[in-house]
């Protein structure tokens, strides 16, 4: 069974990916890392909080999923708004508050 620690980091490698795509968009170059930053933090805060906690079966495959959904992404603009929702939906599907 897997971690929710190495769930929270396969999204944060996701997370990475976007900004790598959204850094193009030079107007947002600020905005696009400070959502990396407070972001990423916020993933793995909840990950050491729950270094010891197998995840449930059922959030794998969501964790997956949004990985999945996230890679496909080709538009920058559509990364940026990723960079919000990526995040977001991993802290609902590990039953935390999603800000």
């Amino acid at each position: 069974m897997t971690s929710i620690p190495a769930l929270a980091e396969r999204i944060v490698d996701a997370i990475g990916r976007l900004v790598a795509l959204a850094e193009v968009v030079d107007d947002e170059w600020t905005y696009i890392h400070d959502l990396e930053a407070v972001w990423v933090a916020r993933v793995r805060a909840v990950a050491a909080e729950r270094v010891n906690e197998a995840a449930d079966p059922a959030i794998e495959p969501a964790i997956n999923q949004l990985v999945v959904e996230s890679g496909l992404i080709t538009d920058p603009h559509r990364a940026i708004d990723w960079l919000s929702t990526l995040p977001q939906a991993t802290l609902v599907a590990f039953g935390e508050e999603a800000w």
